[in-house]
């Protein structure tokens, strides 16, 4: 594909790295269908299939925009840094699922409590890290970019970064439901509850206007004018869904 062999050319440490986590993304949603390992009422590899897919689609889409920063060495610091921080968090989840155990929230010893505090360490890390590159987006003009694109990335950073650093409400309350223990019937693979409120739908969303917005204002909103305020009403729409979970309400169902 045309794509990943840019890509490559745009970031090679994280090229490699998504195919990785794509690679064992692929391999968590088959062992979803061949083994019995369960967590939660649901196949204990869903999680690592979602982190490694989300981990490689992220990881993909920064390699392809800091190449227009034009800064190989500050951008090749910050390939690696996600390299290391992502994996501690990715290998750790997909040690657990094997385990049959969780990964979030669990305190139950010693090392599952200093595994947690890293995990939140690195997540909190990527976002930082992510807002400082980020920022190379804002203080300078980028001629060779269309406006509505351009914005697309701006605005998608700033989205993914505070709904990034949502997380922490999660880490916070020890729980991704709200109105309920963890564990409740969920949408299929995403496990997002359908009769409590579920702080994950806001944070998928959010960090996902990374992707989306700048494919909006790529391929089908080009006008500036019509570009910022869909850009603002999506950013509207994750607040929205955070407030309806933090009600305890379902995003769909109930």
């Amino acid at each position: 594909m045309e794509f990943l062999h840019e890509l490559k050319q745009r970031n090679e440490p994280l090229f490699w790295f998504g195919l990785i986590c794509l690679i064992l993304a692929l391999a968590c949603l088959l062992l979803t269908k061949i083994s019995g390992i369960q967590v939660l009422g649901t196949s204990a590899w869903y999680k690592p299939f979602k982190f490694f897919l989300s981990t490689a689609i992220f990881v993909w889409s920064m390699g392809w925009y800091t190449h227009y920063l034009n800064e190989p060495s500050k951008v090749l610091w910050y390939s690696w840094g996600l390299i290391i921080l992502f994996t501690i968090e990715d290998v750790y989840i997909f040690i657990q699922a094997m385990r049959g155990t969780t990964s979030h929230f669990n305190v139950s010893n010693g090392f599952y409590s200093f595994m947690w505090a890293a995990m939140g360490i690195c997540a909190v890390g990527i976002s930082i890290w992510t807002a400082v590159v980020g920022i190379g987006f804002f203080n300078r003009s980028f001629p060779e970019l269309e406006p509505a694109y351009l914005w697309g990335i701006r605005l998608g950073l700033i989205v993914f970064v505070i709904f990034s650093i949502e997380g922490m409400a999660m880490g916070a309350r020890m729980a991704h439901t709200v109105g309920a223990a963890d564990g409740s019937e969920g949408i299929v693979v995403v496990n997002w509850s359908k009769q409590y409120g579920d702080l994950r739908i806001a944070h998928f969303f959010g960090m996902h206007a990374l992707q989306l917005l700048p494919l909006i204002g790529f391929f089908l909103l080009r006008d500036l004018r019509i570009f910022i305020p869909v850009a603002l009403a999506y950013g509207i729409f994750c607040t929205f869904v955070l407030l309806q979970a933090l009600q305890g309400k379902p995003w769909i169902g109930r």
